[in-house]
């Protein structure tokens, strides 16, 4: 496992073409290299005016354990941020607890 690396993947729910691209962007990005799903954070952006369903969109069921953000610079600025610091705590703690693994190997 990588613990250090974290990938955000940023998408438009709107476009049926997106949503199946996430797949591919999961696989390559995520999967291939064992990363936990606390280490990624998917971002449903919406552009302004689109009407923003805040509903989980319509991805592979094994993508629905990723966190999820819907982001509208326009309307809701404020909610980006905090969903990006949400993920950024996550990586924060991965890392101090991968580091305590490591201590804890090199004591036993």
């Amino acid at each position: 496992m990588k613990d250090s690396n974290g990938v955000v993947i940023v998408f438009n729910p709107d476009m049926p073409r997106h949503l199946t691209e996430v797949e591919t962007w999961y696989s390559m990005f995520i999967s291939s290299q064992g990363l936990q799903d606390r280490q990624c954070l998917l971002m449903a952006h919406h552009k302004p005016g689109s009407g923003v369903d805040n509903g989980r969109p319509n991805l592979a069921s094994h993508l629905n354990r990723l966190p999820l953000s819907h982001s509208n610079l326009e309307e809701d600025p404020e909610d980006v941020r905090q969903g990006f610091r949400r993920y950024l705590e996550n990586i924060v703690q991965t890392l101090s607890e991968s580091r305590e693994r490591e201590e804890m190997s090199i004591i036993t």
